[in-house]
């Protein structure tokens, strides 16, 4: 695959795919429906293309690639992988907002899919101690063990 995009037209390519998926409306005049009595004009949005969700195959669509795969490759191998890996991030931080969501579920399989994970990672739990030596070191006057050890 050849691409002919410069680092800027490249970036600005990826930002016209977030654009994209947005969506396009147009804001038309109608007649008031909330009152009878009412004969004033509401806007109204009117959608030319409705709004469509973030996708990392749809972003590699978009951007001219005919595979995930060859995303992939050119993400770790070419020349544009820094802009491309910050455009998975971007598709990562779609997907993160919806774990606040009331149902979450797909987002948290689209995640997983794309290397998180909810479990502990091992090797961090590795490098915590596992046994804990607390070691008392006196300083100071001695305490006394009665009213008869103070000395006024």
């Amino acid at each position: 695959m050849h691409y002919v995009y410069d680092p800027k037209e490249f970036a600005a390519r990826i930002d016209a795919y977030f654009h994209y998926i947005k969506g396009e409306y147009h804001i038309e005049k109608v007649p008031s429906t909330t009152s009878k009595k009412e004969t004033g004009l509401t806007e109204k949005i009117i959608w030319d293309r409705l709004p469509e969700p973030v996708l990392l195959t749809g972003l590699a669509l978009f951007l001219g690639f005919s595979s995930k795969q060859e995303l992939e490759e050119y993400e770790r191998r070419g020349r544009h992988k820094l802009q491309l890996r910050r455009a998975r991030l971007r598709v990562e931080a779609e997907y993160e907002k919806r774990l606040h969501q009331q149902s979450p579920t797909g987002a948290i399989f689209a995640l997983k899919s794309m290397g998180w994970t909810d479990k502990v990672d091992s090797a961090l739990q590795e490098t915590r101690p596992k046994n804990l030596r607390i070691e008392i070191v006196e300083a100071g006057p001695q305490v006394a063990g009665s009213e008869k050890d103070v000395a006024i």
